[in-house]
């Protein structure tokens, strides 16, 4: 199931369907309804003709107001979803890869990937994340049609997003790690990867390969380390639901009415 799932475009990355999978109490997710990506800035006609055909109700797009700025999405002229943009009070935080990627200090595969461990047990934390998340599961709670999830690479912040509502839903928490790490597998992994060392360079300037293929990659490693951060914070995954999303009993109940199927 984990290839089927993937809908191949030119110019938008690791765009994939996150549903499907199974939920505790039975049922599972319904296919078709929840995507995610990463950024739609260099999206071809062909693939705006094919995410238009999806019927999307709505788009979380979690990147800052800055990076919306500097690669905005394109979009067909009948797109009708609702956006919904992340409020960033600074303005230019950046994804947690480029993050790690501007770090002063010596950069090897290994301690780029300690810095991505170290930056998942912040992201969670990120104030304008958690709003973004919570107005997520409060709309999708509302069953108006099939969304999308996007970041920049579409694998962080997008990760922790559809991590929560997986979580929220019921779904195991192996699914949970085995659709974070089909960012590696997802599409055309090379073309994905050239396209997120123009952003790197940016702020980090040459870098090895294996460095950037360590930013540009995911392991399920770095979202236990989120899932850590929340225990040690909140006790528990559900009490963070409930706290910091909004995701309390109510709230999770309406999620698998409209999601779930038998």
């Amino acid at each position: 199931m984990s290839r089927d799932r993937v809908l191949k475009l030119e110019g938008v990355h690791n765009f994939r369907d996150y549903g499907g999978y199974s939920v505790n109490g039975g049922g599972r997710l319904k296919r078709g309804l929840l995507w995610r990506s990463g950024q739609h800035h260099r999206a071809t006609d062909a693939d705006l003709a094919a995410i238009s055909a999806l019927n999307l109700a709505s788009v979380f797009d979690l990147r800052s107001s800055h990076e919306r700025t500097t690669e905005p999405c394109r979009r067909s002229e009948d797109f009708a979803a609702a956006i919904h943009l992340s409020d960033d009070p600074e303005q230019k935080r950046a994804a947690p890869h480029v993050a790690v990627a501007g770090e002063k200090r010596e950069r090897t595969a290994e301690s780029t990937h300690q810095g991505m461990v170290r930056n998942y047990a912040r992201i969670c934390f990120r104030p304008e994340l958690q709003a973004m998340t919570r107005k997520m599961l409060a709309e999708l709670a509302e069953g108006n049609g099939a969304s999308l999830v996007n970041c920049m690479a579409g694998k962080d912040r997008t990760g922790i997003a559809v991590a929560m509502l997986h979580l929220a839903a019921g779904v195991h928490r192996d699914d949970v790690i085995e659709d974070y790490v089909l960012t590696n597998i997802a599409g055309d992994t090379e073309a994905r990867i050239k396209a997120g060392l123009e952003t790197i360079k940016a702020v980090s300037g040459t870098m090895s390969e294996e460095v950037l293929r360590v930013l540009m990659g995911v392991e399920p490693e770095y979202l236990e380390s989120a899932f850590a951060s929340i225990d040690e914070k909140h006790g528990s995954i559900d009490a963070y639901l409930a706290e910091a999303l909004g995701a309390d009993a109510a709230l999770r109940e309406r999620l698998r009415n409209t999601l779930i199927e038998s």
